[in-house]
Order: C-alpha cells, then sequence, then structure tokens
C-alpha cells in the first residue's frame, strides 16, 4: 500500500515527526519525507500555505502508479464555537472560494477516521488567505466547519493519481479568536512563513507578543493532537486490515 500525506508547512509535521522515524528525502524541486508502516511505504509531502509549492510536480514524478490513499491534513481554524483546540474534524466535502470547485472525502475514510476519533463535519472552507478576525470566521460559520487553505487544491489534484482521499486537520484557533498576526503578510513566494517577516511584524507591533506566544503554544498543542491521531488512523487503516486478512493465529 502507498499512502501520501500533505501538510502545508514543516511545523504541522513535526510533532509527529517526533512519533516515528521518518526518512528525509531531497530531490530537485522539494524535500519530502518517508516511513514505513507494516507493508505500508508512507510519503510526507509539504504543500506550502496556500498549496505555493512544487509538491505535485514532484509527486506525480514520484507515483507512476496510482497511489491508494491521500490524506489532506494540517492546522484549520474553527468556525463554529463547539469545535476546540487539539479537536480533530475529517470533512465530508471540501468547497474553495469562492464556492466554484468542491470535492469530497472517500466516505470510507471518513468512517475510519470518525473510528478512530475524529469528529465528522460536512465542510472544510479552502481559502486563498488567512482568515484573521473572529467576526469573518462567524460570517464563514454560517456554511462551514472549519477554513484552511491547501486541502481543496490537494483533493482534486491528488485525484489524479490516488485511489482515495481524505481531508482532516486539527483546530490550533478557534472561531472567537483574533489571530495574533496579520499571517497573509509573513508567507513567502513558495508558501513558507518568513521569519524575517514575522519579525518585523512584532516589531511593529510589540504588544502582540504575549498573543502570539499563546497562538504558537496552541498550535504546537494541535499538531501533537494530530499527530497521535495519524498514529492512530494509519495503524487502523494499514495495519489492522492486514492482520484480520491473515486470520487466526493457530
Amino acid at each position: 500500500m502507498r499512502v501520501l500525506v500533505t501538510f502545508a508547512v514543516d511545523s504541522e509535521f513535526a510533532a509527529w515527526r517526533k512519533l516515528r522515524r521518518f526518512q528525509k528525502i531531497a530531490t530537485t524541486n522539494v524535500e519530502y519525507f518517508s516511513t514505513q508502516m507494516a507493508d505500508a511505504e508512507i510519503d510526507v509531502f509539504f504543500t506550502g500555505i496556500g498549496g505555493k509549492s512544487a509538491w505535485l510536480e514532484t509527486a506525480t514524478a514520484l507515483y507512476d502508479s496510482e497511489i491508494d490513499i491521500c490524506i489532506s491534513t494540517g492546522l484549520a481554524g474553527g468556525l463554529r464555537p463547539e469545535y476546540k483546540i487539539g479537536e480533530v474534524l475529517v470533512a465530508e466535502k471540501v468547497l474553495a472560494a469562492p464556492g466554484d470547485l468542491s470535492t469530497f472525502s472517500e466516505s470510507s475514510l471518513v468512517e475510519s477516521a470518525v473510528a478512530m476519533g475524529a469528529k465528522k463535519v460536512p465542510l472544510f472552507y479552502t481559502v486563498d488567505r488567512v482568515v484573521l478576525t473572529a467576526v469573518e470566521k462567524h460570517k464563514l460559520g454560517a456554511f462551514a466547519d472549519a477554513v484552511e487553505m491547501e486541502s481543496c487544491g490537494v483533493l482534486v489534484e491528488a485525484g489524479l493519481f490516488a485511489a482515495r482521499t481524505v481531508a482532516i486537520r486539527a483546530i490550533s484557533d478557534t472561531s472567537e479568536d483574533d489571530l495574533p498576526l496579520d499571517f497573509n503578510k509573513v508567507t513567502n513566494d513558495s508558501g513558507d512563513v518568513s521569519m524575517k517577516r514575522i519579525l518585523g511584524e512584532v516589531v511593529s507591533a510589540p504588544g502582540s507578543i504575549p498573543a502570539l506566544i499563546r497562538f504558537g503554544q496552541r498550535s504546537r498543542l494541535a499538531a501533537e493532537s494530530l499527530a497521535n491521531f495519524l498514529e492512530r488512523y494509519l495503524q487502523a487503516l494499514v495495519v489492522e486490515p492486514r492482520s484480520a486478512s491473515l486470520g487466526p493465529i493457530q
């Protein structure tokens, strides 16, 4: 079995890398990570924030035949008050702003995620800019459950070479939270966060430091929750079916 997992940036993936050994593989265009779980090969690619990296070109070159599963994952903003920090959501549908592109998670992958502790929700909303304020989140909460910047594009693109796809996210900021900085100003052209730009924003608004620290702590908690979930989820998808197929031990 071959499984592709995508995150936007390394900070979303770091907690999972602490739980299991991944090998870093460098290509001409991008780096990706790979690990083995039972008979399954699991590859992790970074799409960049907003899907700006060259991950797709490398992935399509790597997978010369159809892969079994693609999981678009990472962190997201909650759009309804019932979704708490660190809660893992799995979406039945993903819609891209301004609403002219949509795709669906494969139902069996959704149900497996629910069995492993994720909460099934009707809709993730994929946008092209970071949603910064609780006011804007409340407006989006009228029709969506979580907001992020990659899932719709990943599921549509990976659908060209993946048999099944699913969108799973952990909540890093709730519907009541304003973000501490304008994160739209701190990403570069490849979708990575620029520490230089973050420092520039902090210097211009030093009062944001306590909120920024709190946001970082919550993001780490969400990433750790997601890492633990992914371990359980992939064990269920790739290890337990194989064990069941072997039949009882005599």
